[in-house]
């Protein structure tokens, strides 16, 4: 059976609303994130914000044009030891504007006096100034350069009236992206030589929300999309499928809430509006990102493939739970500790969820450095309060020194760091002596390891039993 079309599916227009939101991005984090959650606050608050879509390179967006802007999101989870699925036709964004074919369009875009909200994702990469940048360009290239001439355009056509700056959230992956962006666009009204009003009202009328985002969203399920289209009675080209779980940390003061009801919802958001996001960014990268560190390389070396099969693992799987909860949680400051409990359970449970397939040789890439943000903290940070080394901990940086012999898998990291690990590897025959060789190297942790007490004995025991060939034992001592 031919199944039609979206649009030509949905009984009725949806509900649009008058365009409050300028979205700079259209790509599957975006649409199954901050579209999803503009989408319920529309239903479930006075929210009442429609999306214009700004498209920030070159190229336009047709199959969200085709489809009348709509497209379904599919997210996935495990709640009470279940899994569950929810769909949900997502109609927040009224149109799309493209700088490129229509430059003026998007200046009209800023001229119109209800838009109050500035979304963006433009990859890490984004945030970042080009060559050709110019307050001719139409557009200039880089998004910051673009976004400088949005407001610009707007303090120029208001009169630099105070009422019509910005609510503006990035959910770029970089720390303090807000901080960065505007860093960026007052450089650029500086070399630009705007009006010197302009730097004050970008300063004092507009408010840049620092970021800290999660959500795992691969995008359209291929393998899946017939059982769902059969279910949803239509073919959606652009339906993008991620987990249900979600955490969005926006730093600012209490009283953006009322603005940005995010506490109003009927559907339990975990959006938080709070003063200092640093505490949380903290969590995500020791807790989440830490056991994601720690379990790659002992998971590569026990011949497991992904994040899932780690969990299912009967001696991996303990192992990592007392990781999190005995040595990670304990030394770590600025969010209750109720809190890093909730965190930690919903966490493994994202780590169980069969719909996301993680590999653990895509996590490998770059380990040294995040062994160095996600471990080493954690590490001395339990050396501090307990005045013992963590066991667990231990075994991973171990496990990591090993797995940079280079013979498990291709090693993706910086050139230099790799041939220094080879190097090494090469010079020294006993664990006891690359146990030192690392300890000792400055570059990689900013420190000599050497000095913490009994950490360059504790692995070289580590490296010995592995080099013996056992590993498994090792692991399961840790959690005896």
């Amino acid at each position: 059976m031919t199944l039609p079309r979206l649009d030509a599916a949905v009984a009725g227009q949806p509900q649009r609303y008058p365009e409050r939101i300028v979205q700079f991005g259209g790509g599957n984090f975006l649409r199954g994130f901050v579209d999803w959650v503009v989408d319920l606050l529309n239903e479930e608050t006075d929210f009442a914000s429609g999306i214009a879509l700004v498209k920030a390179t070159p190229g336009r967006y047709p199959a969200l044009d085709a489809q009348d802007c709509l497209f379904t999101t599919c997210l996935r989870g495990i709640q009470g030891g279940q899994l569950y699925e929810q769909t949900r036709l997502i109609s927040a964004i009224t149109r799309t504007v493209y700088p490129y074919d229509d430059f003026a369009a998007f200046l009209a875009l800023a001229r119109q006096p209800d838009i109050r909200f500035i979304f963006s994702n433009t990859t890490e990469a984004g945030i970042v100034l080009h060559p050709s940048d110019s307050a001719e360009a139409a557009p200039p290239p880089s998004f910051p350069a673009k976004l400088t001439r949005f407001l610009y355009e707007r303090y120029q056509h208001f009169a630099a009236a105070a009422d019509k700056g910005c609510i503006i959230i990035p959910t770029e992956l970089i720390t303090d992206n807000a901080s960065r962006l505007r860093q960026l666009i007052l450089q650029i009204a500086a070399q630009w030589q705007l009006a010197p009003g302009f730097a004050r009202w970008v300063n004092t009328q507009n408010l840049f929300c620092n970021t800290l985002v999660d959500r795992i969203v691969p995008g359209f399920p291929a393998d899946d999309a017939p059982r769902l289209f059969a279910q949803l009675g239509y073919e959606d080209r652009l339906l993008v499928a991620g987990e249900y779980y979600h955490s969005w940390i926006i730093e600012a003061a209490p009283s953006l809430l009322q603005e940005f009801p995010v506490d109003q919802a009927q559907t339990p958001l975990q959006v938080k509006i709070v003063p200092d996001a640093s505490p949380y960014r903290r969590v995500k990268v020791r807790l989440l990102n830490g056991a994601h560190t720690a379990m790659v390389p002992l998971g590569l070396l026990l011949g497991l493939e992904s994040v899932g099969a780690a969990m299912a693992h009967e001696t991996l799987a303990p192992y990592l739970h007392d990781l999190v909860y005995r040595e990670i949680i304990p030394p770590l400051p600025g969010v209750p500790q109720t809190d890093l409990q909730d965190f930690a359970k919903a966490m493994f449970q994202r780590f169980r969820n069969p719909h996301i397939h993680h590999r653990l040789q895509t996590i490998a890439l770059n380990s040294a450095t995040k062994v160095r943000e996600r471990i080493l903290p954690s590490l001395l940070g339990y050396v501090q309060q307990q005045d013992d080394l963590p066991p667990r901990l231990v075994l991973a940086l171990a496990g990591f020194i090993w797995l940079y012999r280079g013979e498990l898998i291709p090693l993706q990291d910086d050139p230099a760091t790799v041939a220094w690990f080879q190097r090494a590897w090469s010079s020294v025959d006993k664990p006891h002596a690359m146990a030192a060789t690392v300890c000792a190297e400055q570059a990689l942790w900013g420190q000599n390891l050497c000095a913490v007490p009994g950490l360059v004995e504790q692995l070289a025991t580590a490296l010995q039993g592995i080099a013996d060939g056992e590993l498994l034992r090792l692991v399961n001592e840790c959690h005896a």
